[in-house]
């Protein structure tokens, strides 16, 4: 699934280099950090925050499939 954090996030930014994403495990929850590039933060974000809710919908479909639980953390 930090494939899947890390590619849907090159795809959205133009600073691919600056794309990070650590997995974070905790009690029932992989909690994944993603930072970008300053200038790209509002393209991850989105208009309203729909990008970072559609983001987190895949991200939670995907590890649902898995019979887990994901959790996306969008840093600044």
């Amino acid at each position: 699934m930090r494939d899947l954090v890390q590619w849907l996030a090159r795809e959205l930014v133009e600073q691919k280099d600056a794309v990070r994403v650590e997995a974070i495990e905790r009690d029932r929850a992989t909690v994944f950090e993603l930072t970008v590039a300053p200038d790209d933060l509002g393209r991850v974000i989105g208009r309203g925050g729909k990008t970072a809710k559609a983001f987190r919908t895949v991200l939670d479909c995907a590890a649902r499939r898995q019979g887990r639980r994901a959790v996306l953390d969008i840093l600044d």
